[in-house]
């Protein structure tokens, strides 16, 4: 995008050729797009300088503080043209002092623009919510993907273990799965999209922060597989589908590790999120993977079983379900 503009426009951020990268940009730019770190290892060896910044665009100024980059950020505003000579912009999704901060040091004399939409939560996603035990959240998942009502979908969960665990149970099942997580490098996160968006792979999981700015068409379900534990990040994660005028859904698991941030991201979004009755014949068996072969690691003398538990063989539903239909009570 862009390439009909009149600017030269160039990229800086890891994961790809570097010194392709660094040759390119080294030939001159108008308009440099980049991340704080790649950034920097070019502008210290004086790939290019900021001088004569004209324009200088921070986004997503919260994520920088979430992420480590603050510092990063500093360093190179403090390297460009005074704050007097440049437009300076700042878009965060929320205001916190620390990013009020940062705007009112390095801007000059900043007006604050916020957008306050009607509806948080866009008419087009349907909602619901199932309160189940942490062991049933993956034959329930099963359950769900065995319905063929899902086409393309992003499962979103809080760590990158679950999220490499859950992708070898999808995949090894016949479902054709990719992670996205923090531990994926960008030309790799590239190449997953790239594939999602082809279909070929029907589900992406994934954690927030690298699924932040995620723009994928035609993905009709979003999975909450563990309740986030920011009330932004549920809006965040399900309006990942229902996009261009489409609709999706949104389905959210709700276990006993991850629940009670539920009230917090009702009241967020202005409503309670549509609780479904969980059934028996909701739940599907699956076949566990095999485990991956453990690393003898010298220096590791602990004794201790490894944590991943269960045996070879097929999973399933509970035989006895206790919790009614409604499940866990919200915590009001």
């Amino acid at each position: 995008k862009g390439g009909d503009l009149p600017f030269r426009i160039l990229l800086a951020y890891g994961g790809v050729d570097y010194a392709k990268q660094r040759e390119e940009i080294r030939q001159g730019v108008d308009l440099l797009i980049g991340t704080p770190g790649r950034l920097i290892d070019y502008l210290k060896q004086r790939v290019y300088h900021l001088g004569a910044v004209e324009i200088a665009v921070i986004d997503e100024a919260d994520r920088m503080f979430d992420m480590g980059f603050i510092a990063d950020i500093r360093f190179l505003l403090k390297r460009m043209s005074k704050y007097d000579e440049r437009q300076s912009m700042l878009f965060s999704a929320t205001l916190s002092d620390r990013v009020m901060e940062l705007s009112y040091e390095y801007m000059n004399v900043p007006e604050l623009v916020e957008v306050s939409p009607d509806k948080i939560v866009a008419d087009r996603v349907t909602q619901a919510l199932y309160h189940l035990g942490s062991t049933e959240k993956m034959p329930f998942l099963f359950g769900l993907l065995k319905t063929g009502e899902i086409k393309k979908a992003v499962v979103f969960v809080n760590t990158k273990h679950m999220a490499e665990r859950l992708a070898r149970a999808l995949n090894h099942n016949g479902y054709p799965t990719a992670v996205l997580s923090g531990d994926v490098p960008q030309n790799g996160r590239l190449k997953v999209i790239r594939r999602f968006s082809a279909g070929e792979i029907k589900i992406l999981v994934a954690t927030d922060v690298a699924s932040r700015g995620l723009h994928i068409e035609d993905v009709s379900h979003v999975i909450n597989y563990d309740l986030p534990q920011d009330t932004e990040d549920y809006v965040h994660r399900i309006g990942r589908t229902a996009r261009a005028g489409k609709s999706g859904s949104a389905i959210t698991l709700a276990c006993e590790d991850y629940v009670f941030t539920l009230p917090a991201i009702e009241e967020y979004i202005g409503h309670q999120i549509p609780v479904g009755e969980v059934k028996p014949e909701m739940f599907a068996e699956f076949e566990e993977p095999p485990r991956e072969k453990r690393q003898f690691n010298p220096n590791n003398r602990g004794g201790g079983r490894d944590n991943r538990g269960g045996r070879g063989g097929r999973s399933g539903g509970p035989q006895n379900r206790q919790r009614s239909g409604r499940g866990s009570p919200r915590g009001r």
